[in-house]
Order: structure tokens, then C-alpha cells, then sequence
């Protein structure tokens, strides 16, 4: 069973996921804004510029422009920056 299976199973069939970035899930989110699932974006821009072929910069543009700011619906993912250095 896949990581989506087990999410979905254990929070509910209402969550989102962003396609191609199963790796990149770190949880889902609880209080307020409870059953969003959380993604790591320094591991998804990782996967990102190897799907793209591209550099750092290119694949953060193609990122921001199709997926931290698409809006769909309340129960859109979240977008965490795990960098370690801020």
C-alpha cells in the first residue's frame, strides 16, 4: 500500500495530492486547517528539476507558477520549505 492508500485510509478520501510528489509528502495537517496534505518543497524541487531536466531556478518557476499557487479547493496541499539554514 502506497503512501496515498495509507493517508487517505487513516484521514479520509477528501485529501489532495500532488501528482508526482508522493516522495516529497511529510504528513497531514491538524487544527484549523486540518486534512491538507504537507509537502517538503526543497525535496519536491529536487524532483522537479530531474523530471524537468532543468536547473534550480527553472524548476522553482515552473513550481510556483503550477503548484504552490494553484488554489483547489479548501483542502489544497500545503507547501512547507524545510531548509535547515533558516
Amino acid at each position: 500500500m502506497g503512501i496515498r492508500e495509507r493517508l487517505s485510509d487513516h484521514h479520509g478520501s477528501e485529501l489532495l495530492f500532488a501528482d508526482d510528489y508522493d516522495s516529497c509528502i511529510v504528513g497531514v495537517s491538524v487544527g484549523c486547517h486540518s486534512g491538507r496534505v504537507v509537502y517538503d518543497i526543497q525535496k519536491m524541487l529536487k524532483v522537479c528539476m530531474k523530471n524537468l531536466e532543468s536547473n534550480e531556478q527553472e524548476a522553482w518557476e515552473w513550481l510556483e507558477f503550477n503548484t504552490f499557487h494553484a488554489y483547489v479547493g479548501e483542502n489544497t496541499p500545503i507547501f512547507v520549505d524545510s531548509d535547515k539554514d533558516l
